[in-house]
């Protein structure tokens, strides 16, 4: 594993994993959502974006957290590994609201709520976004690894398996 990434509906709990990842591995971890927002609340433009993200992809270690389905392919191309939260919506919106308040590496801002197109945007997660997703997959199946969690516990359980304990947890 040398080049990742993480892929799933927000508040699945994409980051999390992907931090005890970085930890266990040693691989530099860069987050979607702080090379496209700004502290702000603003974006950078599609060009900055694509341009930060091209030298990450032409680097020959990384994680790379978050979904932005418009750069998927490009990113499928590059890595060697992908692992998909694929869990339920309820799931994943119970996961958002609990981080709300919370300072966050992966944001460059606390969240002081959850905004409703953004409710509706995990919500309709599983069937406007995961039907691509995994078309896309399909495409490269037996030329990556893919690794499909349907729960927090099975990523839980493959760190574990892999080196690493899930936080809050001790030996």
């Amino acid at each position: 594993m040398q080049k990742i990434i993480v892929i799933g509906s927000p508040g699945a709990g994409k980051s999390t994993f992907a931090r005890r990842l970085r930890d266990i591995s040693g691989l530099p971890l860069y987050y979607l959502d702080m090379i496209y927002h700004r502290s702000d609340k603003t974006a950078v433009s599609r060009e900055e974006f694509d341009e930060k993200l091209m030298r990450i992809l032409e680097t020959e270690r990384w994680i790379i957290d978050g979904n932005y389905r418009r750069t998927l392919k490009l990113r499928l191309e590059k890595c060697t590994d992908v692992f998909l939260f694929d869990l339920p919506a309820d799931v994943c919106l119970r996961g958002a609201v609990a981080r709300v308040g919370r300072a966050r590496e992966d944001m460059p801002w606390t969240e002081d709520g959850l905004d409703p197109g953004f409710r509706q945007y995990i919500l309709d997660f599983p069937k406007d976004q995961l039907p691509e997703i995994y078309e896309l997959l399909d495409k490269y199946k037996g030329a990556r690894s893919l690794t499909v969690f349907r729960t927090r516990d099975e990523a839980d359980e493959w760190l574990e398996k892999h080196g690493a304990l899930p936080e809050g947890k001790a030996h």
